[in-house]
């Protein structure tokens, strides 16, 4: 059985080469001036489909067998993975049927039936999309592409990290600390293979929305928690229930986790637009907004934050860049 690792890490970036973007790690004048620090952004929103999800639905979907090509693939996701799969199974030529909650995006749900997929829906509130999805492959034979729980999709992340300590050394940097969006935990499970070979001293901090605060839970507790019962939350791609069973396990070694409110996100979303001249999906944003509401502090430090999606909502971006936005928390 294929476990993650970093030698899988650098094997997704030969399988990633001349398919996925190498995204630019960037700086801002003005977010510098505003933290007192060096922030080096990664913009992952930049990557193929809008967010980092490429990464590992591409080292998954292009190691398919040609058998296996025939039957096709399906995956569950709120959005960005969604989109990642279809677009990864178009290039394939195979066919997705991917499973989204009722209240995706409108632009994501747009976004997987543009790149061919095919779209069942679910309540995310009453019904189980591991259920579903499960269900769809057992019965058309397909594949089951895991949005994290799953090897090749976790070491596909990991080259952001890799792609960050190359630059970073190309610049003759030192690196004080890494701040990374989680979820699932795939994309910071990915990032902590990268760091733990290549900059072991390097603090990973994880960021959530602060009611879907499942992996500080599981973190603080060292076993997989669930958050309390939440509102919603404006990071549609951030509300998973508990940390995954494969990406915990190597994110025991996340330095601590920091929580954002809506309207700290909603700022960090603004700010990208206003001042970096980059559209952010909340989801994505909550780095940067670890950053500009101080709950890490980067004066005097060299940091990097990974925006890492772009495909919000339009009326809902609208909203937040005219300040028309009423926050859930």
């Amino acid at each position: 059985m294929h476990t993650a690792s970093y030698h899988g890490v650098r094997d997704a970036a030969r399988q990633l080469l001349g398919h996925a973007v190498r995204t630019p790690l960037i700086e801002s004048p003005a977010l510098n001036a505003r933290v007192g620090g060096r922030v080096l952004i990664k913009v992952e929103t930049l990557q193929r489909a809008g967010a980092f999800k490429f990464r590992g639905a591409w080292n998954r979907i292009s190691r398919l067998t040609p058998d296996e090509v025939t039957r096709g693939v399906v995956a569950y996701s709120s959005g960005n993975h969604a989109q990642a799969v279809a677009c990864a199974a178009r290039m394939m030529e195979t066919s997705a049927v991917i499973v989204m909650p009722t209240d995706s995006p409108k632009v994501k749900v747009e976004g997987v039936i543009a790149f061919g997929g095919e779209v069942r829906t679910y309540d995310r509130y009453s019904e189980s999309r591991e259920a579903i999805g499960e269900e769809i492959a057992r019965t058309r034979g397909s594949i089951l592409v895991r949005p994290f729980d799953d090897p090749f999709v976790i070491e596909g992340q990991g080259t952001i990290g890799l792609e960050i300590m190359e630059d970073v050394e190309a610049q003759d940097l030192r690196l004080d600390q890494l701040v990374c969006g989680a979820s699932g935990g795939g994309m910071i499970a990915g990032i902590n293979l990268a760091m733990a070979s290549l900059s072991p001293e390097t603090p990973v901090i994880a960021v959530e929305p602060r009611d879907y605060n499942d992996m500080q839970l599981s973190i603080a507790a060292d076993e997989r928690l669930t958050h309390a019962p939440a509102p919603g939350t404006i990071c549609d791609s951030l509300m998973t229930d508990r940390p995954g069973e494969l990406t915990f396990p190597i994110n025991r070694r996340i330095d601590r986790v920091e929580t954002v409110s809506d309207a700290e996100v909603a700022e960090a979303v603004r700010y990208a637009f206003r001042e970096l001249k980059l559209v952010v999906e909340p989801g994505g944003a909550v780095s940067l907004a670890a950053v500009l509401s101080g709950q890490v502090e980067a004066r005097d430090r060299t940091t990097a934050i990974i925006l890492s999606g772009g495909n919000v909502d339009p009326a809902l971006f609208a909203a937040i860049i005219e300040d028309r936005f009423t926050p859930i928390s």
